[in-house]
């Protein structure tokens, strides 16, 4: 039996819309002027659009399959949400590929039409446990993002912040909605668990191996080894990715629910932050 979440509110989509264009396309290393962090935020805004369309066409694929009409409800937000994230995270990459980013090949329609048939070998239920897996991955930063006071005061471009701070929250406001259509659609723990220790296992190689790709590209990182050396210390010891691997491992505890890890409480500060009276988005809705 699927329930509503534990607020018993859903997920919202809201229309918003950046200003990614006041950003100085010469001012490269957007994050504290730190070119490992930049390219590894960089990396995963490209990675979003291609992914949310994936997570949406999973769920599509077993949507009909859905009987309780408060999971239909959160189906719907969700896949709202998703597609604004897409929709805004590809606006701001246009921006970095302008500020030399190399991430467009990520978003082209070779590599969609790549994705489309990996996922027509996937049986429905694997691929609706990868996403849910990967819901989980996106949970977990999300409120490192959001809890952590060492991250929201690295200093970064206002406008990008802004984008992540929204994405992070509502990927905690729908974080359970993949897992639960996934249950009750007959998904089994043995196919959840299975599925995500492959991502699992493919964590750091792909992160390292990504990161690596993107610097080497960037001239002014090849020339600047002892930086890049340091930078990447920092990045990998300090709050984003520490303690990372054992918050995501959690997911294979037999019985887990992304609803165990309460984030009530952060859900409610952000949403004043951002759309309170004078939060600080209430402007960019459209």
């Amino acid at each position: 039996m699927t329930s509503a979440p534990p607020s018993g509110t859903y997920p919202k989509a809201r229309r918003i819309r950046f200003r990614f264009e006041q950003h100085d396309s010469n001012d490269r290393y957007f994050v504290d002027g730190d070119m490992v962090f930049s390219h590894f935020v960089a990396g995963l805004s490209g990675s979003f659009p291609p992914g949310e369309e994936s997570f949406i066409r999973s769920v599509r694929r077993v949507a009909g399959r859905v009987t309780d009409p408060r999971l239909k409800k959160r189906v719907t937000g969700f896949v709202g949400q998703e597609a604004m994230h897409g929709r805004e995270h590809r606006r701001l990459n246009d921006k970095l590929v302008e500020m030399g980013y190399p991430i467009g090949w990520l978003d082209t329609e070779a590599a969609r039409e790549r994705a489309l048939r990996l996922e027509e070998r996937l049986a429905p239920l694997v691929h609706l446990a990868a996403t849910a897996a990967a819901e989980h991955y996106t949970a977990v930063l999300a409120q490192r993002v959001l809890s952590s006071r060492e991250i929201q005061d690295i200093p970064a471009s206002p406008e990008f912040w802004n984008l992540l701070n929204w994405h992070a929250f509502e990927e905690l406001e729908h974080k359970s909605v993949a897992f639960d259509v996934f249950r009750a659609v007959g998904g089994t723990e043995q196919t959840r668990i299975a599925v995500m220790a492959v991502l699992y296992s493919l964590t750091i190689p792909l992160t390292y191996g990504a990161l690596a790709v993107s610097l080497a590209r960037d001239p002014v990182a090849r020339r600047r080894p002892v930086r890049l050396a340091r930078e990447a210390y920092s990045l990998f010891r300090g709050p984003i990715f520490r303690g990372l691997m054992g918050e995501l491992a959690l997911y294979m505890r037999p019985g887990f629910h992304p609803d165990d890890i309460d984030t009530e409480a952060l859900l409610e500060h952000w949403q004043h932050e951002l759309f309170g009276d004078e939060g600080v988005l209430v402007d960019h809705l459209t």
